[in-house]
């Protein structure tokens, strides 16, 4: 689709502003493409790490489910197959979204990797230092990256109205 081209007759750019209603709904939108910058691509590459993790132990949770493992609740572990599933796909969602400069995304990350510290930490001391420190050097480097003023420059899309037909 393309945008229909720009009225001559129409306001100036002289003071700066978009001539028209949708230059100035794109002119704060996040560049795509070489603007990215490379913070983006790595955290939502960890986020979709993280996700596919989640996902596999989701799997081997159904598998043993299924193949007649003990569990106290049949129905609660049910529910927890569940919600492995359903977090799994909302980090999925984290993931495209943040690489696609969305805002939202930023607080639904910062808030996986708190979730993650709370598991990496008792990990790590717990006397899995290896599992531990797996778990809190991306979740860590998620973090840190998540404040970089390029990130939050990129990452300040909001959700536009649907396209009209």
């Amino acid at each position: 689709m393309s945008r229909p081209p720009k009225d001559p007759s129409g306001p100036s750019d002289d003071a700066g502003n978009p001539g028209t209603p949708q230059d100035r709904e794109t002119a704060g939108a996040a560049p795509s493409g070489p603007g990215r910058p490379r913070a983006v691509a790595v955290i939502s590459g960890i986020v979709a790490l993280e996700a596919t993790v989640l996902l596999a132990a989701a799997g081997w949770y159904g598998f043993q489910l299924a193949s007649g493992a003990p569990v106290m609740s049949f129905w609660g572990a049910v529910f927890t197959l569940g919600l492995l599933l359903a977090f799994a796909a909302w980090l999925y969602a984290v993931a495209v979204f943040l690489f696609r400069g969305f805002r939202w995304p930023r607080a639904g990350a910062l808030v996986a990797q708190l979730f993650v510290l709370t598991i990496g930490f008792p990990t790590l001391t717990g006397g899995l230092p290896v599992a531990g420190a797996v778990m809190l050097i991306p979740a860590a480097t998620a973090i840190v990256l998540l404040f970089d003023k390029r990130v939050i420059r990129f990452a300040s899309r909001a959700a536009s109205d649907p396209p009209a037909l």
